[in-house]
């Protein structure tokens, strides 16, 4: 019930402000707070109650904000879900994930699933996928599927941010109330966030990025929260200009397309900070945004699992992720041929409980208290950090050791004066769009086709920063590249699509 009492906090001291803005429309703090109230009457009337988890399948829309507080407000569980899902994933999550509800716009010829699907690589009890009932919230084209749900949830859990594990498998990361606390106070402080702020959400608030710095961070400090569904380099142009944005959390792509167009010019407003994470931002993209905009832009180490973990506040060094935030300890572990080391964290923002599609064995329980926190790692710590890591090397990625360390997967060194940098992963995952990729899966789905012989995929940078996932295949019969990208359409999600087939002969070796 944490956001909805933010929600009220909020009310109390804001009123008639601006709560959220979208195109053209606004919500004050008390208008959103009487369609929350309605919304939450609706809910009881359906049979969803506290502990109840419930799926938001909803872009960067006005009614994600008030479905999730109107589910806060009865104590259920927010799951915000990504519109695009593909129904591989979406079937994979709806097996373990407890779901008392899932509400989604119409998706068109991407249908939910229903039924029992094929056998899959699930080692967990079953479910039944069929929705007992549909219905049409009140005034809008949103549907709820209503599920039966017979077994409890799996520990508390405010909300259940979505990722991906090393396996590309869905997996729920369960946020408690105290994570999101923690995860609030340190973005706060390390930013100087306050009510008088104007957020601007360009990425997506089913992301755990766009959740904790949009709709978090807004509720939580009383400051206007303004939404971008379709992002338009033009559109976020105007935003920043007339709305005076203060606060804009963003990916670096978005940030090398803004650098470039025509009508940019350095930006009117005080203090703004404008922040980058989800993908490596490069000196030429912070360099040129910052000779046409005249802001600097701050890079941010961000997780699902752990939050907010690093920040260069001041924008000095764009190929870091800056310094440790409060309240967080690094580990690193020993390095490979290549100077990169595992990193491991411990912070009160990190979730210590998960859902996911296989069962590990990973410890997934509450790790123990932290006794400090460090921002920058001694070489004596670092000593001593490199053999605790190498001792607890079992410990799978995404989960925590007897220390009470996250095993992040991300690999990366810190220089002298305290600054993290990340270089790669220990697992094949990568990021496009700000998502998680597991070429893995994807080289499965291509081999899966049946003139596919053999497959190899890899991500592909274009000069704004873009990432996209290409493949090169070994066909066993003549077919066009068309035939397998509609092959992968029809089993990914959109960003795990490959945009490029290359025909080979042969693979490369690795």
């Amino acid at each position: 019930m944490l956001l909805y009492r933010w929600l009220n906090e909020a009310t109390n001291s804001r009123g008639t402000a601006k709560a959220l803005v979208y195109r053209d429309t606004y919500l004050s703090w008390r208008g959103l707070q009487h369609r929350v109230e309605r919304r939450a009457q609706e809910f009881l009337a359906m049979g969803i109650e506290r502990g109840h988890w419930v799926g938001l399948m909803l872009g960067n829309v006005p009614d994600f904000a008030i479905l999730a507080l109107a589910l806060s407000k009865i104590g259920a569980v927010v799951v915000p879900m990504d519109p695009t899902t593909g129904v591989r994933d979406l079937t994979l999550f709806l097996e373990v994930a407890p779901l008392r509800a899932l509400i989604t716009r119409p998706r068109g010829g991407n249908e939910l699933p229903s039924g029992n699907p094929p056998v899959t690589n699930i080692q967990r009890g079953r479910r039944r996928l069929e929705p007992e009932s549909r219905r049409r919230l009140q005034g809008t084209l949103l549907t709820c599927s209503i599920y039966r749900c017979d077994e409890d949830p799996p520990g508390e859990a405010e909300v259940v941010l979505l990722t991906a594990d090393s396996s590309g498998d869905p997996k729920g990361v369960m946020r408690t109330a105290a994570n999101l606390e923690a995860s609030c106070q340190s973005l706060a402080e390390c930013l100087d966030v306050t009510a008088e702020d104007r957020i601007l959400s360009t990425v997506p608030l089913f992301a755990a990025y766009g959740f904790d710095l949009g709709l978090a961070l807004a509720l939580r400090y009383g400051a206007t929260l303004y939404l971008e569904d379709e992002v338009s380099p033009r559109r976020i142009v105007k935003l920043l200009r007339e709305q005076e944005v203060d606060l804009l959390p963003a990916t670096p792509p978005l940030y090398a397309t803004l650098a470039k167009l025509p009508t940019a010019r350095p930006v009117k407003t005080k203090g703004a900070r404008f922040l980058a994470t989800g993908a490596p931002l490069s000196t030429a993209t912070a360099d040129a945004f910052r000779e046409r905009w005249g802001v600097r832009i701050i890079p941010m180490y961000h997780t699902t699992e752990a939050g907010p973990i690093s920040c260069d506040r001041k924008g000095l060094a764009p190929e870091t992720v800056g310094k440790l935030l409060p309240g967080v300890n690094l580990r690193l572990g020993p390095a490979d041929a290549e100077g990169r080391s595992p990193i491991w964290v411990r912070t009160a923002s990190a979730a210590l409980h998960s859902v996911s599609t296989v069962e590990s064995g990973a410890q997934d329980g509450p790790a123990k208290p932290s006794k400090g926190t460090s921002s920058e790692a001694s070489p004596k710590a670092s000593k001593k950090a490199s053999s605790k890591a190498q001792a607890a090397a079992h410990v799978p990625i995404g989960s925590f050791d007897a220390d009470g360390y996250l095993r992040t997967g991300d690999l990366g060194s810190l220089d002298k004066q305290g600054r993290l940098t990340l270089l790669g992963r220990e697992d094949d995952l990568v990021k496009v769009e700000g998502k998680r990729v597991a070429l893995g899966e994807v080289e499965g789905c291509l081999e899966s086709y049946p003139k596919v012989r053999a497959a190899q995929a890899r991500v592909y940078v274009d000069e704004h920063g873009s990432a996209m996932v290409i493949a090169s295949v070994v066909c066993s019969a003549r077919c066009p590249a068309e035939e397998i990208i509609d092959h992968c359409a029809r089993n990914l999600a959109p960003y795990k699509v490959p945009r490029r087939i290359e025909f080979l002969s042969s693979l490369p070796s690795p």
